[in-house]
């Protein structure tokens, strides 16, 4: 735990990592994003470095990361999506200016303006997540089924039947529950 923080939960779609930053959210939740200088260490380990974050940007980071929680987890459910929950991500999508750049590797990197990096950064995460949302991926969203947990992920498992937003976490927490369960059945 660097700094006394929780590690950061990064997975392959940049939307639902960014929900993650707020984990076990049915239980003890687990804050992975405290303060504004988490908030860039995220932003940075995530392909979208920032110069600084100021409180102000801690709090619309935030509420995007509910907003895009309560969308997806209504996409997964296949139920309306939430409009307040629509609209941040929309505003944050329009307030984004960062542009995609190809680097001579062939990998796609942003490029986010120096004035407005936290807006740019946020942009390209309501952008990612209106595509997955949207269902312009190949992939589904779906709820890990993990009782206190239950973060949206982003499937693309080739049968699309995963269980758990994180196997190293919750997956591995409920195996191990059924182990020593199943193991004291068979002992008593």
């Amino acid at each position: 735990m660097p700094g006394g923080f929780p590690d950061f939960r990064l997975g392959a779609v940049l939307a639902t990592s960014f929900t993650g930053t707020l984990s076990e959210r049915h239980g003890d939740a687990v804050e992975r994003i405290p303060t504004p200088r988490r908030l860039a260490d995220w932003l940075g380990v995530s392909g979208l470095a920032v110069d600084s974050c100021t409180d102000a940007h801690l709090d619309l980071a935030r509420e995007l990361r509910e907003s895009i929680h309560a969308a997806a987890t209504a996409a997964a459910l296949q139920e309306a999506l939430p409009a307040p929950a629509v609209q941040v991500i929309n505003d944050r999508s329009a307030q984004g200016r960062a542009a995609a750049v190809l680097t001579p590797e062939g990998r796609r990197v942003w490029r986010l303006r120096p004035a407005f990096g936290v807006e740019d950064a946020l942009g390209v995460i309501a952008d990612d997540a209106i595509s997955i949302i949207a269902g312009e991926r190949d992939g589904r969203l779906a709820l890990c089924a993990s009782p206190t947990c239950r973060a949206a992920f982003f499937d693309t498992s080739q049968s699309r039947t995963r269980r758990w937003c994180d196997m190293n976490t919750c997956g591995n927490r409920s195996k191990k529950a059924r182990f020593i369960a199943n193991h004291r059945k068979a002992s008593g």
